[in-house]
């Protein structure tokens, strides 16, 4: 394992992270956190758990009051037959949520598809947990979705799982039912398959888009494992709470030894504030969409006096995946992503390469739109003037 983990590199993100946050005035466009605070009755009720003394050891599955609220979001919200809170499993977020199902699910050796680009972490979780990552491309002139064909290619009898991201990160691509249906007929040809539905942007859409959870579809929760954050609807970031949903009860087993074996639950304060997230009001939730699209908006119309940068809007998430100008190139003659965001750090603005979400991802950078209104302002003046060639105070930097 120890050679495993040298094999594992740290995030992009981080890199550039650790090289803006030494900047007097960063536009931190690189990470895809939200910039609200956690909703008032969510802070209320975690700090009435503490007044209660809600703060001995739980069951490490996570408390009966939120496993029961997270069954009842599941069946209302969600359309998964899920029968019972035995069905779901409290995790430390959404990364944690993955990691425990990898590392009960796979074998070494056994392949997981996943789509190309994806989130960065994907990949260095697979791999941790002694699995193969295939890729499969995503595609920009299908609105960054699958080819179907291609898809069903890509599966062989060493193939465990498919991994699916809808709304989808870094790209923003919404799979719609008809693209789920298409997954689910392949899911259903492959007995030995089973599909990963990472639906951490689940209320983030625009435009008419529908979110449809695939193990809502016939036939599809038994060969479903899906996961949920609360960081993005809730803007609980640093409170790390998530869960999956499973009817498999041999893969629940094993999942919630990980989960006693890495963390012994989770934050028991913490989980009071989940049951507030889910059975308060949800006026939050439409409220962070309202502001979510309106910063799209504003960002996706700035940029289009930056010819150097191009994309469409996304129907979901909260980024811009942006394609790099073929005629643009670096001081140093460069062209790749990793030299646009070094660029973009004259500027003090903040991005993601593409090439770190996959291969499908160079000629791209990834700024996220979740940050507050003068941010995305401030970066979009600073990257005019800075493709202009005109001074933006030019910082120090060190190699990123």
């Amino acid at each position: 394992m120890a050679e495993v983990i040298d094999r594992v590199e740290f995030s992009g993100i981080v890199l550039v992270r650790d090289a803006i946050l030494k900047m007097p005035r960063p536009y931190r466009l690189e990470s895809g956190e939200p910039s609200f605070d956690v909703p008032a009755h969510i802070k209320e009720a975690i700090i009435r758990a503490i007044h209660d003394n809600q703060t001995h050891y739980v069951a490490s599955a996570g408390i009966a009051p939120l496993r029961g609220a997270i069954h009842r979001k599941a069946v209302k919200r969600n359309q998964i037959p899920v029968a019972s809170p035995a069905e779901t499993l409290v995790t430390n977020g959404g990364m944690h949520a993955l990691y425990v199902l990898f590392l009960s699910l796979l074998e070494p050796g056994d392949e997981v598809v996943i789509p190309d680009p994806t989130w960065t972490c994907v990949q260095h979780l697979i791999t941790l947990c002694g699995g193969i990552v295939k890729r499969v491309p995503l595609h920009e002139h299908l609105d960054w979705r699958f080819d179907p064909d291609e898809l069903r290619a890509a599966i062989t009898p060493r193939t465990k799982a498919l991994m699916i991201n809808s709304p989808h990160n870094p790209t923003g691509g919404v799979l719609n039912r008809a693209d789920l249906e298409a997954i689910a007929a392949i899911a259903h040809d492959n007995p030995q398959l089973k599909v990963i539905s990472d639906e951490a942007y689940e209320d983030i859409l625009y435009d008419g888009a529908e979110h449809v959870s695939i193990a809502s579809l016939p036939g599809m929760y038994e060969k479903t494992l899906s996961v949920f954050t609360f960081s993005k609807s809730y803007a609980m970031t640093g409170l790390r709470l998530g869960y999956i949903l499973t009817p498999d009860t041999a893969l629940m087993d094993r999942m919630q030894k990980v989960v006693l074996y890495t963390c012994n639950g989770v934050s028991s304060i913490t989980q009071y504030g989940g049951v507030a997230a889910l059975e308060g009001s949800q006026d939050c939730v439409a409220e962070f969409r309202d502001e979510f699209k309106f910063r799209r908006d504003l960002f996706f119309d700035g940029l289009a006096a930056i010819p150097e940068l191009t994309a469409a809007k996304p129907r979901g998430a909260f980024y811009a995946f942006t394609r790099i100008a073929d005629d643009w190139q670096a001081p140093d003659g460069r062209r790749d992503s990793w030299a646009m965001t070094e660029y973009l750090l004259k500027a003090q603005v903040g991005s993601s390469p593409g090439v770190i979400f996959g291969p499908q991802g160079e000629g791209y950078v990834r700024f996220s739109t979740a940050c507050k209104r003068e941010d995305l302002t401030g970066a979009l003046e600073t990257m005019r003037a800075l493709f202009a060639g005109e001074n933006v105070n030019e910082p120090q930097l060190a190699a990123v």
